[in-house]
């Protein structure tokens, strides 16, 4: 199941970048060329900047310029077109003093599809998620309200995370807030900003949210590990997550299920956080190091090497990749995750602030009421008032 979700995501993300081949193809079987003596036409050219793809065409223009005399020009004989098409199509002989393969490609394809697919479905897609998020919590806030204590506090208190616990937890938390504003404004900054306001406030603007974004990265990453350390053990799904979904978390409802240190939607919050929060920071550092760190073609290639030579939608898997595609693959990829990701902790924060009584505390002063223990997390409570009576008097009690 995991596994066919993958490949749908990696499908839905990657079918922009495939469209262009089905559509260069009916251009080139359509496209008559006699007239111009095999050069390419102007129809070639718009189909180019429509991110299709136009093969290298050779004629009769092209062979006479060979045959002709006297020939001026750096090429002598040749025909200057055969040097352009080359270059236009990679198959031009490159040698650069630095730079490597990167340096000795001139021309690429992918820009167009990737500029449209960033400007279009990217920003468009993107940005609903995150209005219809908000939107649906401020529906179901009007019909549900702030889910409430039902016991009486008790005036006792537990421990419910501990100081570096909630030191990684507000590291982590930060710095995805951090990320998401200026990723968001690196993204949106020229398509609202800079009409509206100036074009120089948004160009300060996204060199600051550059700095940004490229250097609280690694307080995430940080963060990411050290959360998972902590807390991965205590997120492994058991048994009580199934009561716990069964009876919607007494979210909806009146009904408290029992649950450990973590519930079944916290455990949800966590692998997501985990999973999805990693995705980034692996494109991250590979944006972070153009070039160095190339994942989808190796990607592919493992993908191939299970039997997997194609993916609905988008089709065969490519076998040779540029070394621009790849970045242009790893920027999408980090945008389309990061959008999903936000999303899914705009609902946490929800929950964590506004949408139930006595959460923040967990997070803010790390101790919780009894009452509020019993009612969300009545098996961790229980846990720990069995370890409590178990500990010796002149013990410290457990946390």
């Amino acid at each position: 199941m995991l596994r066919a979700f993958l490949i749908l995501v990696l499908c839905l993300a990657l079918a922009p970048f495939s469209a262009p081949e089905a559509a260069a193809q009916e251009t080139q079987e359509t496209i008559d060329r006699s007239a111009t003596g095999g050069a390419q036409t102007l129809e070639d050219i718009m189909a180019r900047q429509r991110g299709e793809e136009v093969a290298p065409k050779t004629g009769d223009a092209a062979s006479n310029a060979r045959d002709l005399s006297g020939q001026l020009g750096t090429l002598g004989g040749a025909s200057d077109p055969d040097l352009w098409r080359a270059l236009r199509y990679g198959s031009a002989d490159i040698t650069v003093s630095s730079g490597g393969e990167v340096a000795s490609v001139l021309m690429q394809d992918g820009g167009m599809a990737w500029l449209e697919f960033r400007q279009g479905p990217l920003a468009k897609y993107g940005g609903y998620l995150l209005l219809g998020t908000l939107a649906l919590l401020l529906v179901f806030f009007v019909l549900r309200g702030r889910v409430k204590l039902d016991y009486e506090k008790t005036g006792r208190t537990v421990t419910r995370f501990k100081s570096f616990e909630r030191a990684a937890h507000w590291l982590l938390a930060g710095s995805f807030i951090l990320l998401g504003i200026t990723g968001l404004l690196t993204l949106f900054g020229r398509m609202f900003i800079a009409p509206y306001i100036s074009k120089e406030f948004n160009a300060t603007l996204l060199m600051a949210s550059k700095y940004i974004h490229n250097n609280v990265a690694w307080a995430f990453i940080v963060a990411l590990v050290a959360v998972f350390v902590m807390w991965g053990w205590h997120n492994i799904p058991n048994r009580t997550d199934i009561t716990w979904f069964a009876q919607a978390g007494g979210i909806v409802g009146s009904k408290h299920p029992p649950a450990k240190k973590f519930n079944g939607g916290q455990k949800i919050i966590f692998w997501s956080v985990i999973l999805l929060g990693g995705s980034i920071s692996l494109s991250g550092v590979s944006l972070l190091f153009p070039f160095d760190f190339p994942m989808f073609m190796k990607t592919f290639d493992l993908m191939r090497s299970v039997g997997i030579e194609s993916l609905p939608i988008y089709g065969p898997l490519p076998t040779a990749m540029a070394p621009h595609e790849e970045m242009q693959y790893a920027q999408a990829w980090h945008a389309i995750v990061a959008f999903v990701l936000m999303a899914i902790i705009i609902a946490h924060i929800y929950i964590g602030s506004v949408g139930m009584e006595g959460a923040y505390d967990a997070m803010g002063s790390g101790e919780v009421d009894e009452a509020w223990a019993r009612q969300h997390h009545s098996l961790w409570l229980e846990e720990l008032q069995a370890k409590d009576k178990a500990a010796p008097k002149d013990a410290t009690p457990a946390e």
